[in-house]
């Protein structure tokens, strides 16, 4: 197992993770429930966790990828920029989670203020996982980038919606 098949192995939770715990600690805000929130909480540490694994890997994946054909250094720096960016943010939201969490437990007067907080931090967080993980998949996944469409199969020829070759 290489670094780039470890990053691939970490890279998904952080974007799920963020996404699931916003979902959630919107549940728990709408229904007044401290349960759903602490859980909520507790997912968007673990995306942190799983944020810093992520950005510990990265070098190493790029250093295996940069060099192959339809790959370059220039899509691989715009994931890394989006991803320095996205992970301030989440190391920020996961800061506020556990403050929110152990405010929470311990029923502080502040711990529907902190939940507020952390709830705009995982809006803002999502938004950016969004770019992260998109310019990740954009990486070796060229049929989702933006000039997909005017790109030609491996022969050289273009392709009908269905697939066939014209």
């Amino acid at each position: 197992m290489n670094e780039a098949h470890l990053h691939l192995l970490v890279n998904h939770f952080p974007i799920i993770g963020t996404i699931f715990g916003l979902g959630i600690l919107i549940g728990g805000i709408i229904f007044k429930n401290n349960a759903v929130k602490n859980t909520a909480f507790i997912v968007l540490i673990v995306a942190t966790l799983f944020g810093a694994a992520s950005m510990a890997t990265g070098e190493g994946a790029e250093e295996l990828v940069e060099d192959m054909p339809t790959v370059g250094k220039s899509i691989i720096h715009e994931h890394e920029e989006l991803a320095e960016k996205f992970i301030v943010v989440l190391y920020v939201t996961g800061a506020f989670a556990l403050l929110s969490l152990l405010a929470n437990i311990k029923k502080h007067s502040k711990a529907n203020l902190l939940a507020w907080l952390t709830l705009l931090l995982s809006i803002v967080a999502v938004v950016l996982v969004k770019e992260v993980g998109t310019s990740g998949g954009e990486i070796r996944h060229t049929e989702i980038r933006a000039d997909a469409s005017t790109q030609t199969n491996a022969g050289g020829e273009n392709q009908s919606e269905h697939g066939e070759e014209d």
